[in-house]
């Protein structure tokens, strides 16, 4: 083959080449394109809402997506172990308690003012000295659930009775009106940004103390204690004044106790009207170290121990002191029950991490002359009694505390047919919020 016939032949398969490659291209392209058109267009992505910081009520808090209201969501675990002296060999010396607590508390600011949702849930288990003797048992409970829109607070919420600020740092039992969580509803007045005025109608039976009948046995012929509560008609009606600063607060509190009494012998007793009066402060102590505290409580009741922090009784070690409201007797007549306490307490922090308190409290509880028989055995009820303690707290990390407590109590009697005693407690609390 000649050298043109060569090169006429490569140039002719140089071109096949090109025309095989740029058709290959097209219907590639040609296939692509019609299968870009068979699939369904692309829709844009939504832009991702990630949770904002809320700053304006404090840390912890954050924003609901999508809204103005802020939540902080927070706990506490509990765990405690309580030695008490025993009253017999078949009293429990040694109790254990463990308690869950699980909380979430949401704010929006309105035209109106701050609009507050908060509810707080707990569970304990509690094991002798904690409960009734021998038994361990577990209760759920609706610890706290409150709106607060503006003035109006209406739920289950610490008593306005009570400072809410008072730097109190026992564990056990002292003798004044603790805080309790009570059903109300409540307005609040504010003027400025340090006093304030609330009035409130609070859940009386939340603040019953032993009401009982005084009769005679027809056998012995010793006096008898029977309950005698009729039913709630009244609601406990509660005011306070208060102021809060940078050194503290302190707070004026009155409150109207409603005690009714069943039929006794046919008759229908008085229907008597109790009170309570209280001042509890708070101070800053910054002079003796940072973060130092005091605290002190005094209040008067008429018919109204509850406000007092007694129950249907009160006991330490042998002695049992009877403390009811009002004493119904067989011809129906009535006898309230007066008291008196005062208590308080310091803390000084000696480390960022290490504190300690001591506190204490003294009570006096007394009847008409009627009422001071020993109520053959039952207890007595003119009496007093003191409690004195103190603990230690570390703190090693923020939000747990590990504790260890003391506690002496003592109950003096000043009617006849009563014993007076004593006894110590001591507790070991682990407790961890968040």
């Amino acid at each position: 083959m000649s050298n043109g016939s060569i090169t006429s032949f490569g140039g002719f398969l140089m071109a096949l080449a090109k025309s095989l490659i740029l058709g290959s291209v097209a219907a590639l392209a040609a296939v692509a394109g019609a299968n870009a058109a068979d699939l369904p267009a692309r829709k844009a992505v939504a832009a991702v809402e990630y949770v904002r910081v809320c700053s304006t009520y404090g840390a912890g808090f954050f924003y609901i997506p999508g809204t103005e209201t802020c939540l902080r969501i927070g706990g506490r675990a509990r765990a405690e172990v309580l030695y008490a002296e025993p009253f017999s060999r078949a009293s429990d010396s040694l109790g254990f308690r463990a308690r869950g607590r699980i909380q979430a508390d949401a704010r929006t600011a309105t035209a109106y003012g701050l609009l507050r949702t908060f509810v707080r849930f707990e569970i304990t288990q509690n094991s002798g000295t904690f409960g009734p003797n021998g038994t361990v048992g577990t209760s759920p409970d609706v610890a706290q659930a409150f709106v607060q829109f503006g003035g109006l607070t209406a739920g289950k919420v610490v008593s306005f009775f009570d400072n809410p600020d008072l730097p109190t740092e026992h564990f056990g039992t002292l003798r004044f009106s603790d805080a309790p969580d009570v059903a109300l509803f409540a307005y609040t007045f504010s003027f400025g940004e340090s006093f304030s005025a609330t009035i409130s109608a609070e859940d009386g039976l939340a603040r019953r103390v032993g009401n009982a009948i005084v009769g005679t046995d027809a056998v012995t012929g010793l006096p008898v204690v029977l309950n005698n509560y009729a039913g709630q008609t009244v609601p406990d009606l509660v005011g306070n004044v208060r102021y809060a600063g940078t050194w503290g607060s302190a707070q004026l509190s009155g409150a109207v106790h409603h005690n009714r009494g069943l039929i006794v012998n046919g008759l229908e007793p008085d229907t008597e009207y109790g009170y309570a009066i209280g001042l509890q402060a708070g101070v800053n102590l910054p002079f003796l170290g940072a973060s130092d505290a005091a605290w002190f409580a005094a209040t008067y009741t008429d018919g109204a121990l509850g406000y007092l922090g007694f129950g249907s009784e009160t006991t330490a070690g042998n002695a049992t002191g009877f403390a009811s409201d009002v004493f119904t007797f067989a011809d129906a007549n009535t006898s309230e029950a007066r008291g008196w306490s005062v208590a308080g307490g310091v803390t000084h922090n000696w480390t960022p991490t290490l504190r300690s308190s001591v506190f204490g409290s003294w009570a006096d509880v007394n009847f008409s002359g009627a009422v001071t028989t020993g109520f053959g055995g039952l207890g007595y009820t003119d009496f007093r009694e003191y409690r004195i303690g103190a603990n230690t707290i570390w703190a090693p990390v923020s939000g747990l505390n590990l504790g260890l407590e003391v506690i002496y109590a003592n109950v003096d009697p000043r009617g006849t047919g009563g014993r007076g005693d004593s006894a110590t407690e001591g507790r070991i609390r682990v407790q961890r919020d968040f």
